[in-house]
């Protein structure tokens, strides 16, 4: 994204008890991931005024800044009603754009969609956010007139209503492929642990602490979505879609998925893409809720609460990880775990960054998973029993091979379906499944 400037704004509501003074720092990251150079901030406390969010004399000022620094854009930390918006952008000097909080992160997401269904989500978004706002602008410059009287304006309602469905049909016909890979993942034999949190709380660096190799990818070609390497960047939305490493937890053969960042204030209903990502938590078998330790204790409490609202329906155990406690002494962690005390039971407390506790968190991950199914199958000792035991070295945790003259003896543990298939394809063979 080419760098532009902008100047960034936020009211805080006076009414609004863990409100305090407007804090820009969220929405100037926000920003700056969206490729704009923060020329200036104007903050204001104080109810919403109607017509503008701002208040008269604010809306004022917010546009004589933007004309000294000549600003590409503000980008407002509210969310604008179409009025709003119209309001301020009239307000503002000519082509200057305005953006409220969850149009800019549209942007970003459209700038960092990397699959094609993410890439149609964020359009069909950033489309039904821009309609409304669009009829407002019209109906004003019409100054009250008929929208249906003014032609070009109607055709530009009419070709936004026609793409968004366009866009409808588009996703409904390529369906779930997420999913579907799961499922199909499932059956060869892993679980699926989803780490889940706000941005910037460590997740990729625990994501690269977890995984068994990041050259999986590259040698095999059934999971070319899951990527050979994984940049850890303090950034805020690196990537919309998922990512997926290989990881080893305790002998369970499983598949570890970062999921997009929380952010505040943000209708996480009004991206699907939220949807999918949120989806590989709702049916992971273990979701590791993962938050940055290092801050303050009321803000880690709310972030925790708010992290497990949003996870309320997801099937397997959430697991509380406090992570870059590294950065806190002894009695600051002790002050970060009694704030969230009523939250979570026995949260673990990790640093990704500096290898801290790790084998603790996969104990804990590894005892959300589901059962598995310890057993032994005693096969002839021949070259089609071998290939067997080469699928179980693939697909299951092999604990023990005994070569007993004309047998092969192999102990195994794995989840319900791999055993029942390791079974059946023993008994094709002959052999006789020996429970363990």
């Amino acid at each position: 994204m080419q760098s532009q400037d902008a100047v960034i704004a936020k009211r805080a509501d006076p009414d609004d008890a863990d409100a305090g003074a407007p804090d820009a720092d969220e929405i100037r990251s926000l920003a700056e991931a969206a490729g704009y150079e923060v020329a200036a901030a104007v903050t204001q406390t104080r109810a919403e005024h109607p017509a503008a969010n701002l208040g008269p004399g604010k809306v004022e000022a917010l546009a004589a800044t933007a004309a000294r620094v000549g600003a590409d854009a503000v980008v407002v930390d509210n969310d604008l009603s179409p009025g709003q918006h119209c309001a301020l952008a009239e307000a503002c000097p000519d082509g200057t754009a305005v953006l409220d909080r969850r149009r800019l992160v549209l942007d970003v997401f459209a700038a960092r969609a990397g699959g094609e269904r993410a890439a149609l989500q964020v359009e069909r978004a950033r489309l039904a956010y821009d309609l409304p706002r669009v009829r407002e602008r019209i109906t004003r410059e019409l100054a009250g007139e008929d929208l249906a009287h003014d032609e070009r304006g109607g055709r530009r309602v009419r070709d936004i209503e026609r793409r968004i469905d366009e866009l409808d049909r588009k996703l409904a016909e390529r369906g779930d492929d997420a999913a579907a890979r799961r499922r199909r993942r499932r059956e060869e034999g892993f679980a699926f642990v989803a780490l889940a949190g706000y941005t910037n709380a460590g997740k990729s660096t625990l994501l690269h602490r977890l995984a068994d190799d990041l050259d999986f990818a590259a040698r095999e070609p059934d999971h070319d979505d899951l990527e050979g390497t994984a940049e850890v960047r303090d950034r805020l939305f690196e990537t919309l879609d998922t990512t997926t490493r290989r990881a080893t937890v305790e002998g369970y053969r499983t598949l570890v998925t970062d999921t997009v960042g929380f952010v505040d204030d943000l209708p996480h209903e009004t991206v699907a893409s939220f949807h999918d990502t949120l989806s590989a938590t709702g049916d992971a078998d273990c979701v590791a809720l993962v938050a940055d330790a290092s801050d303050p204790p009321a803000e880690l409490r709310r972030k925790v609460e708010t992290g497990l609202d949003l996870l309320a329906d997801a099937e397997g155990e959430v697991v509380p990880v406090l992570n870059k406690v590294d950065l806190l002494s002894d009695d600051e962690l002790a002050a970060r775990e009694d704030a969230i005390r009523e939250l979570v039971s026995d949260p673990v407390a990790v640093s990704a960054a500096a290898g801290r506790n790790l084998d603790a968190l996969r104990e804990r991950i590894a005892a959300a998973l589901p059962d598995r199914r310890t057993a032994e199958l005693v096969l002839p000792n021949r070259d089609d029993a071998m290939s067997l035991v080469s699928w179980l070295y693939d697909y299951a945790d092999v604990r023990d091979v005994t070569y007993e003259g004309d047998e092969v003896r192999v102990a195994f543990a794995a989840g319900p379906s791999i055993a029942e298939r390791a079974e059946a394809k023993a008994e094709a063979l002959g052999a006789e499944p020996v429970d363990g």
